[in-house]
C-alpha cells in the first residue's frame, strides 16, 4: 500500500514497496569514484522487487523527493566477500575457434561471458594467463569491497500496474514458446 503524505497543500510520497524511485548518486570505493550517475539520467527501479541490493533498498525507505543519502554498505551487505572457488584455471584451448583465439581476446583484466556445464551465464574476468591455462575469476568486480553511496531522491512516484507486471523497462516479458525461448526465466 502506496502511502502519501498532504503537507501544505501538496501530496508528499516516499519511498515504499511497489513505488517508483529515481536516485542520483556518487559510489565510491576505496576513495575511488566508481560510478556517478545525474539527476539527468537517474537511476530508476520499482523499490521491493529485486532490482538493487536489499541493504541498498533499506537506507532509502521512506525518504521522499530532495532527501539526501550518505551510507556505507559491508562486503557482504554488498557483494559478498571475494570467494576463492569462484576463481578457476580453466584450459586455454576452450578459448579457440577454428583451432585459433581471437587476436586480443585472452587479455588480463578483459571480462568474458561465459556458460557454466548447467547452462548458466557468467561473467568471468581474466586475472592470468599462462602458457596453457587461464585463470578466471567468476566473482562479482566489487566482490570484498565497502561500497559508499552519496546521493539525492530525485522523484517517486506510484508503479503503473503494467510497470509492475512487465517491470519499469519490459525486463519481466517473456517470449517463451514452444519454437523460441529468449527472455525466458526457468525451464525452457
Amino acid at each position: 500500500m502506496q502511502r502519501l503524505y498532504y503537507l501544505q497543500n501538496i501530496f508528499i510520497m516516499k519511498i515504499d514497496q511497489n513505488s517508483v524511485v529515481s536516485l542520483s548518486y556518487t559510489l565510491t570505493v576505496e576513495g575511488d569514484v566508481i560510478e556517478t550517475v545525474n539527476a539527468d539520467n537517474p537511476l530508476k527501479f520499482i523499490f521491493g522487487t529485486g532490482y538493487l541490493l536489499p541493504k541498498f533498498e533499506e537506507n532509502v525507505l521512506g525518504k521522499i523527493v530532495g532527501d539526501s543519502f550518505d551510507f556505507k554498505l559491508s562486503a557482504s551487505e554488498g557483494y559478498g566477500e571475494i570467494n576463492e572457488e569462484a576463481i578457476v584455471e580453466l584450459p586455454k584451448d576452450i578459448f579457440m575457434v577454428d583451432g585459433k583465439i581471437e587476436d586480443g581476446l585472452l587479455s588480463v583484466g578483459n571480462t568474458l561471458p561465459m556458460q557454466d556445464s548447467q547452462g548458466n551465464r557468467l561473467q568471468g574476468t581474466i586475472d592470468q594467463i599462462n602458457e596453457d591455462t587461464v585463470t578466471m575469476n567468476f566473482n562479482h568486480p566489487l566482490a570484498g569491497s565497502e561500497l559508499h553511496f552519496k546521493g539525492e531522491v530525485v522523484e517517486v512516484r506510484m508503479a503503473t500496474e503494467i510497470e509492475l507486471t512487465e517491470g519499469l523497462f519490459g525486463e519481466k516479458k517473456s517470449s517463451c514458446s514452444s519454437d523460441s525461448c529468449s527472455g525466458c526465466s526457468g525451464g525452457c
